[in-house]
């Protein structure tokens, strides 16, 4: 093949393609690892899931807090380590902090975990 008949793409268009399609780039792994550490602690995937889940797209720690079996402080340390990483985001309201999910950072972790076109791993 010759080189001019090869087409370029952008490398930041592929750096967060699929994993079952092209390989993460060095940096996008790094990115996406951190991401995936703070989601692997069993309290804060479920904080994340409430927040993402709860009405209107954001919550504070007092909509969140019931039927977790860890106290308030614990609360605010596992929202301080999921805003850390990129996966929330948080806005003061007097004396609540209400948090919200990082939409391109769910549709970034989303694209990474996307199988083949066809379903098929390749």
């Amino acid at each position: 093949m010759s080189k001019s008949a090869l087409t370029l793409r952008d490398a930041t268009e592929c750096a967060y393609a699929p994993m079952v399609r092209e390989p993460l780039s060095i940096e996008a792994a790094a990115e996406i690892a951190g991401k995936l550490k703070a989601l692997a602690d069993p309290v804060r995937l479920r904080l994340f899931s409430l927040v993402a889940s709860h009405v209107g797209g954001e919550a504070c720690v007092c909509d969140i807090s019931a039927g977790l079996d860890v106290k308030q402080p614990t609360i605010s340390h596992h929202l301080k380590v999921l805003k850390e990483a990129g996966l929330l985001a948080s806005e003061r309201r007097s004396s609540w902090v209400y948090y919200s999910v990082v939409p391109s950072t769910l549709r970034t972790l989303a694209a990474v975990l996307d199988v083949a076109d066809d379903g098929a791993l390749a």
